[in-house]
């Protein structure tokens, strides 16, 4: 499984590159590594050895999936929190160690090591036999999956926690698997389709379940269940008249608190200010307007039934959120 994860597509044929897939010069492999991990300090393990690099990479969204080995034995730290990212570094072939609280843990073939380079430190070596599939996701899509699919955002509980998971047979392999071969099938320019997104949705709803078992937590009923009851109630009224967009104000009062501690609850138990949240159920169901309302209303009828009258501004949030235009979206209808 993986072996030929962004070399060959599922018919077995080469898969052709656009760019340069291996090099022996130290500046262009940390060109490459820039552009799909981030900023950090790579020093080889042997002095004056020079890298055998395999450099492939692919995207799904914003999601960044590169197959990638240095060739020789190096060690990796000073990664960039600026940059906004989280790796996932899966092990095809000879092994890494990675940092861990209190020590290090090692990978090898078929295991898998998940950190948040925007919350936490980070170092890793790895032998001169390593060969990573690895994942490259910004924290705040991470963040944006789990309100959308758990109704809440994770605190720094499980953003700092570097874990270790997944094996040889877990399915989490499986779905790396299937997700390399879709992308690899989909071909280069095809990041932002309809099926591309489909496997970045799932690659990240998939790595927060993983990352939170690993970590001992629970995104079913951890802090989605710990909310104040105030919380969600507001949820409720927000998520049924969303439509109406009630102001913050009011939510508050309807639930018996103050905009401010409504505020502070959010923050606290969802990790998104109330005004976000209703501003994404707003979207949800203008999206929803769109794929399932009759196919002769148009896309500004519709948007002005959810009262939206800023359209350039509108069609620029629901591309960052959705990946896509409303007008994209509302002529799948017609197809």
């Amino acid at each position: 499984m993986l072996e030929n994860a962004l070399v060959r597509d599922a018919r077995g044929q080469l898969i052709r590159h656009g760019a340069s897939t291996r090099s022996a010069d130290w500046d262009e492999v940390e060109a490459f590594c820039q552009s799909v991990y981030m900023p950090y300090r790579v020093r080889p393990l042997q002095r004056l050895s020079r890298p055998d690099a395999t450099m492939i990479s692919a995207k799904a969204g914003r999601v960044t999936m590169t197959r990638f080995s240095y060739g020789t034995g190096i060690h990796l730290d000073r990664f960039d929190p600026e940059a906004g990212n989280i790796l996932v570094l899966n092990t095809l072939g000879g092994a890494l160690d990675h940092q861990t609280d209190g020590g290090s843990v090692a990978t090898g073939a078929g295991e898998s090591f998940v950190v948040d380079c925007s919350r936490t430190d980070y170092w890793l070596e790895g032998d001169a036999d390593h060969m990573q599939l690895n994942l490259t996701v910004p924290h705040q899509r991470m963040a944006e999956m789990s309100e959308r699919w758990f109704g809440f955002v994770p605190d720094d509980g499980l953003w700092t926690r570097r874990v270790k998971f997944g094996g040889p047979d877990s399915p989490w392999l499986s779905l790396l698997d299937y997700a390399a071969g879709t992308v690899a099938q989909a071909g280069d320019g095809a990041a932002d389709t309809a099926m591309t997104r489909h496997i970045e949705e799932i690659l990240c709803v998939e790595l927060l379940r993983h990352w939170a078992e690993a970590a001992g937590l629970s995104l079913e009923t951890g802090a989605r269940c710990a909310a104040p009851g105030y919380v969600r109630r507001a949820e409720e009224i927000m998520e049924a008249e969303a439509r109406e967009a009630p102001s913050i104000g009011e939510v508050a009062g309807r639930v018996g608190v103050t905009a401010r501690t409504l505020s502070g609850g959010f923050q606290k138990f969802r990790g998104v200010t109330p005004r976000a949240f209703l501003a994404a159920r707003r979207l949800e169901g203008f999206r929803c307007d769109l794929e399932t309302e009759p196919e002769h209303l148009t896309v500004t009828a519709i948007a002005s039934a959810w009262g939206f009258s800023n359209f350039g501004a509108l069609a620029g949030r629901y591309r960052e959120r959705f990946g896509e235009t409303p007008s994209q979206t509302r002529a799948r209808k017609g197809g």
